[in-house]
């Protein structure tokens, strides 16, 4: 496993991350004591850095992931959550809310501090609410030692901007915007390497378009964006390869991203995706889906207020 730096942190991450989502049973039904037994699957193959949210599984992933982590010893691996999400419309960025909802996760995840705290999906809510209310707490929070590093997450590259204009930022966590079909987030790195904030690149599969498997109906892309990447996929599939792999293998490979979180509530799975992480890519291969996706590439689609999403391009 690769490790490397993040931002002005001081914290070495591993290339490969682990994105608990699954353990709240958000894409399956899931087994608790396989989820436990897939975290420490993880950390045992090098992965150091897990994140996870209260919204995911509605507190159901931080209480598995808390049972998986207090088995391990603290310092093996590097905790992020986040706060102002709850549900699918529920947002509070509010001063006493953040500290509450700290409160909340230390409880679930059976620790004393947070490693990296981010404020979740803040596109959906008006930025001085955020600005007025959320900032604050993340000052106070680290005066505690609740926290020891603080950043925003969420889908519109603009989020990153706009938060920067107006405070520093330890980290942030971006998703769905470096994978096969969407680099869109290399816009945006030199402005965190310029002010040394640290990267955190999500959901290498495109939440599913490049696994390989039928796509959930939920998922937010448009049909031209599904059609080509099922094409893709297929073209892997009959070159007797995995676009899954290569997605990994791509979205790892760029040293000026730090990690990249996969999720998985299964312990042959994140083995399997550690191991591709070592393995060389196959730049024939890429080239074609590459070409494949090329007609889609940096195309998403919006997410939260309109203001965001002005350049989106869908």
């Amino acid at each position: 496993m690769k490790y490397r730096k993040l931002g002005k942190t001081g914290l070495e991450v591993s290339a490969l991350s682990f994105g608990a989502s699954s353990l709240g049973s958000v894409f399956r039904e899931t087994d608790d004591a396989e989820s436990v037994r897939t975290v420490h699957t993880a950390v045992d193959m090098g992965i150091n850095l897990i994140d996870v949210s209260p919204y995911y599984g509605l507190t159901k992933a931080e209480t598995v992931l808390g049972k998986a982590i207090a088995e391990l010893a603290r310092d093996r691996f590097i905790l992020s959550t986040k706060a102002g999400r709850y549900g699918a419309d529920q947002f509070d960025f509010s001063e006493k809310r953040i500290i509450s909802s700290v409160e909340e996760s230390l409880q679930r995840l059976q620790t004393d501090y947070i490693d990296i705290l981010f404020l979740h999906d803040i596109e959906f809510v008006s930025f001085e609410q955020v600005a007025e209310g959320a900032f604050l707490a993340l000052d106070k929070l680290k005066r505690q030692g609740k926290i020891r590093f603080s950043g925003v997450s969420g889908l519109p590259l603009s989020v990153f901007e706009k938060t920067l204009a107006c405070t520093e930022l330890d980290a942030v966590l971006s998703y769905c915007h470096y994978s096969l079909n969407d680099t869109s987030l290399l816009e945006i790195l030199p402005l965190l390497e310029q002010k040394q904030v640290g990267l955190v690149s999500a959901s290498p599969l495109s939440m599913g378009l490049l696994a390989g498997r039928p796509l959930a109906a939920w998922h937010p892309a448009g049909a031209d964006i599904r059609a080509l990447c099922q094409k893709a996929a297929e073209h892997c599939t009959d070159k007797g390869e995995d676009i899954a792999k290569l997605a990994v293998q791509f979205a790892t490979a760029n040293e000026r991203i730090p990690t990249t979180l996969v999720s998985t509530a299964n312990p042959d799975n994140i083995r399997k995706n550690i191991e591709w992480t070592d393995e060389p890519l196959d730049e024939e291969l890429l080239a074609e889906v590459l070409a494949i996706l090329e007609p889609i590439h940096n195309r998403s689609w919006a997410s939260g207020r309109v203001e965001y999403n002005s350049n989106v391009i869908i």
